[in-house]
């Protein structure tokens, strides 16, 4: 049975081999420095512009002055059309660098992929940052945009196909925490730079991205390609070398020869069929549920943007201003910190409780905050300093039970679910259907919120749509996301096979333990299956 050395434990390195744990938690500390620089390239981009688009410097330049003071006491404003352009347009862009990504990731490589994404991005970095007008500007974030859509889906699939199975959520969840790193560090230099009175005020915080571009870049050169990869266009001795780098074990080392022909035998079953294109990722009736699962993963990331959760980040410091808060850029400090500090619980519980478990509670938690907010903002006043207190409270306690569930869960189940004729393929759609999703919330959401002419000014009203997505979550995971902790990637499709989604928990039990007898018949040291 296909599967791998060993099964996962109850926590990370749970079951590692004790006299080569050193090598394990070294591949994880390569992995984590890796998507912390991937992570925050899409996070901080994200972040800049929420902030950037209220400077009275940005305004100035971009915008138009304006007459009513209490809505814009800058002096100026920009109308929600340009508003809406100039936040959506980045994902956009993104839309296209995911759908581009498979064919990169399939062609060039997951590790020279990456390298290539950080060049468009860095194109569109200095358009941004040479910009006086809206034309250049919009432009330079498409092309950042298709940057940070290829690392989007590039950095989780790399990873996936290269950290042990035993911390693989946990590794590919430390993406999502260097994406809220990357928010927080946003937030945090928008809030530096915010009271310069010249075009730097905007300029530094765009072009600090030339730095992790660079970081990130640097990296990747001491990083090994993804053996899965390698073995997919017949380069088997450097499949075997890049293994043994991220394991730290020899090349003709038992665990790594059984894990490499795993993977060989996988994927000639799955050549058997024949080549594959976009249209075998929707093949009904196929005996490995493509179709279940390439649907689940587009409508995963779809769910996690209807969550409501990149209003915060793209618009929050306006929503903050409009419900009467003060400073609306230490709100968006605060609603920072806590996104990043509740990720830590997540990247521990994804590989302690499982993904289909923490998604469902997430979601609940999710869903009774985003309404009371609601209630909240409908029932009180601006002037009400009590209730703006209440306001943001319960906001901070949403963005809690999102950073540790759907942040980074969503990232490690579309890295994990596909199997690999598809892989790239599946997953870039997927990520694809993230940034579609953040493109309509970001382009929509001026007009759903905004107090203006031919906007609907719902303002917190927003967030009874945000809690009734939430509660669709719920359902969804219930019925179409199987659990999948400790499995390996070809485990994942022994598991599609056989079983459903709802049942997936009793069975994903008994397959580990199946494999466990396997092994010890075959003599392979491990420790002791996980207590589930």
């Amino acid at each position: 049975m296909p599967g791998g050395p060993m099964a996962a434990g109850d926590g990370i390195g749970k079951n590692a081999p004790k006299n080569k744990l050193a090598g394990i938690l070294m591949t994880y500390a390569r992995c984590r420095t890796f998507a912390a620089f991937g992570g925050i390239l899409f996070g901080y981009d994200t972040g800049t512009i929420g902030g950037v688009k209220i400077m009275k410097d940005w305004l100035r330049t971009f915008g138009h002055p304006a007459t009513d003071l209490t809505l814009h006491p800058t002096g100026y404003a920009i109308s929600s059309s340009t508003e809406s352009l100039v936040v959506s347009i980045l994902s956009a862009g993104t839309f296209f660098g995911a759908l581009l990504a498979a064919p990169a990731g399939d062609i060039l490589g997951r590790k020279w992929g990456i390298i290539a994404a950080n060049l468009v991005f860095c194109v569109g970095v200095a358009m941004q940052t040479a910009s006086t007008g809206i034309p250049l500007f919009v432009v330079g974030r498409v092309f950042a945009g298709l940057g940070v859509g290829l690392v989007s889906c590039l950095v989780p699939m790399y990873q996936s196909e290269c950290s042990p199975k035993w911390i693989r959520g946990a590794v590919v969840s430390a993406y999502q925490w260097a994406i809220t790193i990357g928010l927080l560090l946003a937030a945090i230099v928008n809030n530096a730079t915010q009271h310069r009175d010249n075009h730097s005020s905007y300029r530094i915080p765009i072009a600090i991205q030339f730095v992790w571009a660079f970081i990130l870049v640097s990296g990747m050169f001491f990083l090994p390609e993804s053996p899965r990869w390698l073995i997919k266009k017949g380069r088997d001795d450097e499949a075997a070398q890049s293994l043994a780098r991220l394991t730290s074990l020899p090349p003709n080392d038992p665990e790594n020869e059984l894990e490499l022909e795993d993977i060989r035998a996988n994927l000639r079953q799955e050549q058997e069929l024949g080549e594959n294109s976009y249209l075998d990722c929707f093949q009904p009736g196929h005996h490995n549920r493509i179709l279940l699962r390439t649907l689940s993963g587009i409508f995963l990331q779809a769910w996690q943007q209807l969550t409501g959760i990149n209003f915060i980040f793209y618009y929050g410091a306006t929503f903050f201003q409009n419900s009467g808060i003060k400073n609306p850029f230490v709100t968006s400090v605060i609603t920072n910190v806590v996104n990043v500090v509740m990720t830590l619980p997540g990247m521990w519980g994804v590989e302690r409780f499982g993904r289909r478990r923490l998604l469902i509670v997430g979601a609940i938690g999710m869903c009774v905050c985003e309404f009371i907010v609601a209630i909240v903002g409908v029932t009180i006043s601006v002037e009400n300093s009590s209730g703006q207190k209440v306001l943001i409270a319960f906001v901070c306690f949403y963005i809690a039970f999102f950073a540790s569930t759907w942040g980074p869960i969503a990232w490690v189940i579309t890295g994990e679910i596909f199997p690999l004729n598809v892989r790239a393929k599946a997953m870039s759609m997927a990520t694809a259907s993230n940034w579609l999703w953040n493109f309509g919330i970001g382009y929509a959401t001026p007009y759903l919120v905004n107090k203006a002419p031919g906007s609907a000014g719902l303002e917190s009203k927003v967030f009874f749509i945000w809690g009734s997505t939430c509660f669709c979550c719920i359902i969804f995971t219930y019925f179409c996301i199987p659990e999948t902790k400790g499995l390996s990637l070809e485990q994942i499709d022994i598991l599609y096979q056989n079983t459903t989604p709802r049942n997936s928990v009793a069975y994903r039990r008994q397959l580990l333990a199946d494999n466990l007898a396997v092994q010890q018949g075959a003599g392979v040291e491990r420790s002791s299956v996980e207590k589930v």
